[in-house]
This record gives structure tokens, sequence and C-alpha cells, in this order.
């Protein structure tokens, strides 16, 4: 067994950032001083959040040099907004990972990873290239580097992770208040009709995106409505160079008729829709985040306030979804994926302690 470090990537907002930005970084750096004071008290032997204003330095470059620092046992990497809902017997199980003799990762998923423990980390790492993000790095680690990975992508809650205001309001009251109440009475509304469909044995929900077999399990035995699904371009930023661009069955209508179109689309489909707007916006501009419209809007359609939004695209789609006959979420991975049970079926979660 040998020493660990933690160290927990927290991005700062930006001199320009809007409100909702900053709410999210003031929720995630909050999170951040929490996972310190968590994984010091499961035993490791160094904790430090790495806070600074959002640059182009790529992840690898970033971990490469967090390496310079480390010592010759094991780390664990996470961003500030990762796994809330993680558990202090979850922080025990990746610090044994990396404290491990033997070369070994583990991930909370390892097709895309939010957080990861390596053992020797050193060795491990020695020939990581420029990887883009964390999500990328499990699969290099077992692919390039040999390194055997495991994670627990059936601890559902290491799923769950803060990318936007959204999240906040999955994750309950004790998170949403960052957000004022009109910035988030639209979405509480949404998510209040949304669970009275679920519960109703005659209607029929619409999930879009980047779901999984697990949560539509979920959704299956925990609701009275049938549940139409739209699974697609899961592992979209963990996808490699020369593969398939992304595309959306979805984004192909909305190519044709316009974003203003969502709402009778989705009306079309169901009672409720739960829509990924992520795979919409990749299948529109390319899966390259740096191309998409910027965070203050994305955050704002997650809301639902249209009115907010400059980018005319995605402030149409927004309008759509918030007019729709029909109650409908939009939002990323989380609220598609995880989320789902915190949507529709627990009213709170966790506490910001």
């Amino acid at each position: 067994m040998t020493d660990v470090s933690v160290a927990i990537l927290h991005p700062e907002p930006g001199s320009d950032a809007g409100p909702l930005v900053r709410a999210v970084a003031e929720a995630r750096g909050g999170l951040a001083e929490r996972h310190r004071a968590g994984f010091l008290a499961a035993g490791a032997a160094h904790a430090r959040v790495l806070a600074g204003p959002p640059d182009d330095t790529p992840f690898g470059a970033r971990l490469r040099d967090l390496l310079e620092d480390a010592g010759p046992g094991g780390l664990v990497v996470l961003g500030s907004g990762a796994v809330p809902l993680m558990s202090a017997a979850d922080r025990r199980s990746f610090l044994a990972a990396a404290a491990a003799d033997r070369p070994g990762a583990l991930a909370n998923n390892r097709y895309s990873a939010d957080i990861v423990a390596i053992a020797r980390a050193r060795d491990a790492l020695a020939r990581l290239p420029d990887l883009a993000s964390d999500n990328m790095l499990p699969r290099w680690l077992d692919e390039v580097a040999g390194v055997p990975v495991a994670d627990l992508r059936r601890r559902w809650r290491l799923g769950v992770d803060i990318d936007g205001p959204l999240d906040l309001v999955l994750l309950g009251e004790n998170w949403s208040g960052a957000l004022t109440v009109a910035e988030r009475q639209r979405v509480e509304r949404r998510l209040a009709a949304i669970r009275a469909v679920v519960a109703d044995g005659a209607a029929e929900v619409v999930v879009a995106g980047r779901t999984s077999p697990g949560a539509l399990a979920w959704l299956e035995r925990s609701g009275a409505a049938r549940t139409r699904a739209i699974i697609e371009e899961r592992g979209m930023r963990t996808s490699r160079p020369g593969q398939r661009p992304a595309a959306s069955v979805l984004g192909a209508l909305l190519d044709r008729d316009g974003p203003a179109s969502l709402g009778d689309h989705l009306a079309r489909l169901g009672e409720a829709a739960i829509i990924d707007s992520r795979v919409l916006l990749a299948h529109r501009l390319g899966a390259d985040q740096s191309h998409w419209p910027p965070a203050e809007d994305r955050h704002a359609a997650d809301l639902l306030l249209h009115e907010r939004i400059v980018d005319p695209w995605l402030r149409a789609l927004t309008r759509a979804a918030a007019e729709a006959p029909i109650p409908v979420l939009l939002g990323g991975h989380t609220l598609v994926g995880p989320g789902l049970r915190l949507a529709l079926g627990r009213r709170s979660a966790g506490r910001r302690s």
C-alpha cells in the first residue's frame, strides 16, 4: 500500500462570465472543498483543490504537470463538479484502488469518467498524451498503456455530475439555493408536471439522448407510464479521431423543420419529454463544445429561460420547449441518465456540507 494524493480540478469563471455560470461555479467550488475534506478524512495523504481561470490547456497536459509534484504513490483525480452524491465508502474505494502496489485504475465509468484513481501513477501515466478531457482517461489507460481498469458504473449515484444549473435543481433544495426562485421556477413546474405523467398508466414519456439501459429499466420499474426512448451518441465526449460525426434522429427532424418545431414533434410522441440537448447541439455543430453557444446560453436553455439566450437557434429551440403543448425538459447527460432518478423519483438528494 502506498500514499495517495487527490487532485480536484476547479475551473474558475472568466471575468466575462454570466450569472448562471458564476452560480454553478460557486456550487462546484463548495463541492470541491467538500471532496478535499472528505478524502483527507478517508485517509488520503494529500488532497488539493487546484483552481484557476479557464484556458486551452488539454486535460492530459494538466495531468502531466500534476505528476511532477506527486510522489511515487497513487493519484485520484476528479473535477470539482464530479460525484456530488459520493459517500464516505465510495471515497474509500477510490483511495484503496490508488494505493495498490500493482498497476491498475478505478473510474466511476470507464467509458466517460468524472473521477479516476490510478495506482503507481507516475509509471502508469508516463506516456500520457494531450487528452482533451478526463472522460477519455480510462480508455487510454486500458487500451494504450495496458493498465487494467475497473469501474463502478452500477453505482448510479456516481454518474451524477454538476455541469449546469439544472443539475443543482435535480439535486434538490440543499443545492438549488444557488439559483434565484425566478431562475428555477420554470423547470420546477415542468418537473412536477412530468412526474404526474410518469405516474399515469395511460400516458407515455419520451426520453432522448445519452440515456442508458439501466436508467430506462429504472424508469420502467418506477413509473406507470410507457417509455419511448431514443438512445444515441453515448460516448460522444470520448469519440476518437476519424470516428463517425455525431448525428441525431431528432436533430435531423429539426434540420428539416427548424428548431421551433420541437414542441410539436415531441407532442406527437408522448405526453412529456426529457431531451438531451447536447446531442442536438453536437448534431448541428459537431461534438467539440468550443463550437457551441457559450455556457451561459446553454445554462439558460437548461432552465428554459429562452429570453436570456443570445444564440438564435438555441433560443428558438428553448422557446419551443418552454411553450410546448406537453411538459419538456432540456439538459445534458445527467438529466437523461442517472438524473432520471432525481428528476422523477426523489425530490432532494445530498447535503451541501
